[in-house]
């Protein structure tokens, strides 16, 4: 299920639901909502080692998963993750609503036939367009409160989609090596790391621009404002010296700092919430 893959896109989650919510959400509904929203990311997750689970025995950092490994069959693997996928929608569907189970659904549906079945392995913007899965869970938060969506969580959104390329990219440079034995098209595997990284500066900037659009669009005031411009002209300017410095310990450094960034981003969405 890659759960630390999932943590990290549930720390979006409940911070969307305060804001929709406007203060907290009742428990019930977080729990509802991170319960579904995991199994439905675990199963996606399941299905992506499904697939590749020939390219994931040439990869060093994936040749211990169990389809490699032989934990697993490919059979017990996929009943596994579409009863994930199954009980996430009706979990979504009771505990919250409809919508909320749908968006969820559709996450994977995207991440399975868009990315891993068609993108992932023939473009080298596979991680771009692929990456609108991973932003979904801002939309099944807000749905969950709301039961409908709005202009802030499609801006929230625009912010995880803008951020998923250089926080992959980051980690894509550090196993080039991995991608390029598995023929996997990855941006560092198949143009310069000088272009590489300045796409990657490029999405930052654009990241930091969106996530200051949210403030008047959500009424933020100045504890996620100074916030989101601090750490994304940090971001920025971590991008910049990786292009300096295109070393693996440099491109982990951004790595492990775009988790941070989006950990304090959202973070500070909720505090300021909760204060205004």
């Amino acid at each position: 299920m890659k759960l630390r893959v999932v943590e990290l896109l549930l720390v979006t989650t409940v911070p969307t639901m305060v804001l929709a919510e406007g203060g907290w959400p009742s428990i019930q509904l977080m729990a509802i909502t991170l319960i579904g929203g995991t199994l439905a990311a675990g199963g996606a997750n399941a299905i992506n080692m499904y697939i590749d689970r020939d390219i994931d025995k040439l990869m060093v950092r994936t040749q211990n998963r169990p389809l490699v490994t032989g934990a697993l069959t490919p059979r017990a693997a996929m009943i596994f993750a579409i009863a994930l996928e199954i009980v996430a929608f009706l979990v979504l569907w009771a505990g919250a609503n409809l919508l909320a189970a749908v968006l969820a659904v559709s996450a994977t549906v995207f991440y399975v036939f868009v990315y891993s079945l068609w993108l992932k392995r023939t473009s080298k913007q596979n991680i771009v367009i692929g990456g609108a899965a991973g932003a979904m869970p801002v939309l099944v938060g807000w749905a969950a409160v709301t039961n409908s969506l709005g202009w802030a969580p499609v801006v929230l959104f625009v912010v995880i989609f803008l951020w998923t390329p250089p926080h992959f990219w980051a980690l894509a440079i550090r196993h080039a090596d991995d991608y390029k034995a598995a023929g996997v098209p990855m941006m560092p595997v198949v143009v310069s790391l000088e272009r590489t990284v300045r796409s990657m500066t490029l999405y930052a900037v654009l990241l930091t621009l969106s996530t200051l659009v949210l403030v008047p669009v959500a009424e933020l005031g100045w504890i996620y404002g100074i916030t989101a411009l601090v750490f994304g002209v940090a971001f920025v300017i971590g991008s910049v010296r990786l292009g300096s410095d295109p070393s693996s310990k440099r491109s982990m450094r951004l790595f492990t700092f775009s988790i941070t960034y989006v950990t304090a981003v959202f973070v500070a969405l909720t505090v300021d919430v909760l204060l205004r």
